[in-house]
């Protein structure tokens, strides 16, 4: 056969995917014929059906099933390439290495196996392996790629190749044990059971691989949220050493004005008393000079001079009237509480900043909230954009469904938040009682509720106008303004719920080390009328970023 048409066979067993001569070559609709491996997976990475050849598509994926008569065609072409291969290469056979298959025949070096026969149990050489392809009787045996311990494939009972597979039992068998031991059993050929099970490993393969995707993508989550968390914490704390260093230069700045004040006032004092010191001394030298001449001229015996000189010693030398002197030490009470007093109203401006950047920050997380109408008490009122409710004077014929709040004048909020940061604002001005915060999604909504954590209530409430009150159970008594805006800010994961002053950009309340477990609402109470006197709505506002 010459070059060319050589050349041409060899393309006609060539799989265009792979371009490797055919492996259980399939034929598609159209025709074209590919490794089965090959198209299985080529057809798996693309959402349409196409023939890679001529670009046919099939709505539905093909049934694929091995071309019995090109296999074969394929398997001759194999064996012709080695006997090929074999008569100009026979030279570079190669020893057997560690963990390869030796020839069974050879002596002394033992050569590398090319196939083994189930028939004769043994692996043979490139050499060792001619009579099987040339010899008629052992042109039947049944060959295979090199594998060791052949007897593993006989059957141990008959002495047979394991040639089926037995459904039933869900084992190998040879064609004695088909009519023997398992005659009404259900088999197929092994390469066919191999084929269903090759599929079923490369489906759970596929699978493995879509769950250790998830799982990578997991990771990456994982890995994205954490080095959030480390930003937030590193700004936190970058924040925090800014904050205390201020504060700290702030108390050392105050002590040494005190300290300062103080040393003034020491200092002062002690210049007084060492002026009037030295006076005193000054006069002291002046009379003890006058009395050593009044000495001297005491013990004159100089009748002449003693007269003559006491005139001029009679008159006092110029003194002071040091009866009414004093020294007046400084008044040091109440310095320390004037320095403290000043330094607490450092700190409070501080804080006051420092909420005030808290309260943007959180302001950030602003949630879209609108009241829900199915959770409403009948005697309320909503408004017709859910945004506004109040009490009103007759109360509603409403179906009594399980989401409605039956007695107590509540309602929930239509959004539920399971997880993350939420933050919304409510007007309060103008009303005497209100109650805000945050519920579980399943808390009691008939008869009368108590407020607390423990009943899935996170709030806090303004009573008789100037009465407020976090409800922890039993209640913490507030001391604060009346806010006219009320800002709710939760941390789901945190375990934080906050109300603050919005206006005063203040802090009212924290709920810490909170366990929800289940989907959170928002909560409203615009609580009875008194009169007239809290007819005024509760209004949940946009957030004015402005503080």
């Amino acid at each position: 056969m010459s070059a060319g048409s050589n050349l041409r066979s060899a393309d006609q067993f060539l799989c265009s995917i792979c371009l490797d001569v055919f492996t259980d070559p399939v034929s598609t609709p159209c025709g074209h014929n590919f490794c089965k491996t090959c198209i299985t997976h080529f057809w798996d990475d693309n959402v349409l059906y196409k023939c890679p050849i001529c670009q046919e598509t099939f709505y539905t994926r093909p049934q694929l099933k091995v071309n019995t008569l090109f296999r074969e065609m394929v398997s001759e072409f194999r064996r012709e390439a080695q006997q090929n291969s074999s008569s100009s290469s026979s030279s570079e056979q190669q020893a057997a290495e560690p963990g390869e298959v030796p020839c069974d025949i050879c002596t002394g070096t033992r050569l590398k196996a090319l196939k083994s026969c189930l028939v004769c149990l043994a692996s043979y050489c490139e050499t060792h392996l001619e009579p099987h392809l040339t010899m008629s009787g052992l042109k039947r045996h049944q060959l295979v790629e090199p594998v060791e311990n052949l007897e593993d494939r006989i059957c141990t009972k008959h002495d047979k190749p394991l040639e089926l597979f037995c459904k039933t039992d869900q084992t190998c068998v040879c064609m004695l044990c088909s009519v023997l031991d398992h005659k009404t059993h259900e088999f197929v050929p092994l390469r066919e059971e191999y084929e269903g099970k090759k599929a079923e490993l490369q489906k759970t393969d596929a699978e493995i691989q879509k769950m250790i995707q998830k799982r990578r993508l997991k990771i990456q989550e994982i890995r994205a949220s954490l080095k959030i968390s480390n930003d937030a914490a590193d700004r936190e704390k970058a924040e925090g050493v800014h904050v205390f260093t201020d504060l700290k230069e702030s108390v050392e700045r105050r002590l040494k004005e005190f300290m300062k004040e103080m040393e003034d006032k020491q200092k002062t004092a002690e210049k007084q008393a060492e002026d009037f010191i030295k006076d005193l001394e000054q006069e002291i030298c002046e009379l003890k000079k006058r009395s050593s001449e009044v000495e001297q001229l005491s013990r004159s015996e100089d009748h002449l001079h003693l007269l003559q000189r006491f005139s001029s010693l009679e008159d006092a030398p110029p003194t002071k009237n040091w009866t009414e002197v004093r020294v007046h030490p400084p008044s040091y009470e109440g310095t320390v509480v004037r320095a403290v007093d000043q330094l607490e109203k450092n700190l409070r401006e501080k804080m006051e900043k420092l909420f005030e950047a808290e309260l943007r920050r959180i302001q950030l997380y602003e949630a879209y909230v609108t009241l829900d109408p199915d959770t409403a008490s009948p005697w309320l009122i909503l408004s017709y954009d859910r945004k506004q409710v109040y009490l009103g004077d007759v109360k509603k014929n409403l179906p009594d469904n399980p989401e409605r709040f039956s007695h107590c004048p509540c309602v929930l909020g239509k959004q539920s938040f399971s997880s993350g940061r939420f933050y919304f604002e409510v007007q309060v001005k103008g009303k005497t009682e209100w109650t805000l915060g945050v519920a579980r999604e399943s808390v009691n909504r008939k008869g009368q509720i108590t407020l607390s954590p423990q009943n899935g209530y996170w709030t806090v409430w303004m009573r008789d106008g100037d009465v407020f009150e976090a409800n922890v159970g039993p209640s913490v008594r507030l001391h604060l303004s009346s806010p006219e805006k009320v800002g709710v800010f939760v941390d789901y994961e945190e375990g934080l719920v906050s109300f603050h002053d919005v206006d005063a950009a203040a802090l009212i309340y924290s709920f810490t080390g909170c366990f929800f477990g289940e989907k959170l609402h928002p909560f409203f109470s615009p609580e009875p009328n008194d009169g007239g006197k809290n007819s005024a709505p509760l209004i949940i506002c946009p957030v004015n970023q402005t503080v």
